[in-house]
């Protein structure tokens, strides 16, 4: 018996005006998934996070399974950290509890368990000593690991990061693929990345966007097959040397 996807996309188009942005797209993304979404600038990464998430029209159909709709069900998002407002007037625990906004609602509370696992997930990432200090107080880096709980506290069966290594010193970037490989064992994961050098040792599978969308078989994917999937990217890795084949560990 075949495995049901957590979300499946179907023929699934986007258009801003009339710029046609994605086109046909067939994903489905499983349980156990660790997807990496590569892609050229403007090749439709972000937009393609944006549909799975819901927070723009488009044409076709996506479903979701239980444990992904629904008031009980739940999609972790971490967002990049420039697209968030940092005047916001919210202490950091405050900014890890809001992950959990929509269970308790406008008028509810949250429990002290609430709080104490918000400080959990702060200490996983290191960041305790600033839970009280306001948004506005701290670095980029530092938002991030904060952003990371917030998607993390209502328990998601799908995590989305996009770009995710953006803001993060080289140290905690090693830091956060090792959580993440660990978290893959509960969640699905999605990571979109312009680094397809680095991710390529830390995804399972690797997901060619530009306008139309491609699920490569592996982590390991040579420039002929980029080419295949009409997704130019310029393959490098930190030290500057070409790899005719990315992700072998």
């Amino acid at each position: 018996m075949s495995k049901q996807p957590l979300i499946s996309l179907s023929g699934l188009s986007v258009s801003y005006g009339t710029n046609r942005v994605l086109t046909g797209v067939d994903l489905d993304i499983f349980s156990d998934d660790f997807l990496g979404i590569i892609g050229p600038n403007g090749g439709g990464k972000t937009t393609l996070v944006k549909a799975i998430l819901g927070t723009i029209p488009y044409s076709g159909t996506i479903i979701y399974a239980e444990p992904v709709r629904g008031i009980h069900g739940s999609i972790g998002y971490l967002p990049q950290v420039n697209g968030f407002d940092r005047n916001f007037p919210i202490t950091i625990q405050e900014l890890v509890l809001s992950g959990l906004q929509g269970r308790k609602g406008l008028t509810g509370s949250y429990r002290s368990e609430d709080k104490e696992k918000a400080l959990q997930l702060l200490q996983t990432v290191g960041i305790t000593c600033i839970a009280k200090k306001p948004v506005n107080e701290i670095s980029g880096g530092q938002l991030q690991r904060a952003l990371l709980c917030r998607a993390l506290i209502p328990d998601p069966r799908l995590l989305i990061l996009d770009e995710p290594a953006n803001f993060v010193d080289n140290d905690f970037e090693r830091e956060l693929y090792d959580i993440l490989r660990l978290l893959n064992k509960r969640m699905a994961i999605v990571m979109v990345s312009h680094d397809l050098g680095t991710i390529s040792s830390v995804v399972k599978n690797i997901v060619c966007v530009n306008r139309t969308v491609h699920r490569h078989p592996s982590n390991e994917i040579t420039y002929e097959q980029l080419a295949n999937y009409n997704c130019p990217m310029q393959i490098l890795h930190h030290d500057e040397v070409p790899h005719t084949v990315l992700g072998k560990h």
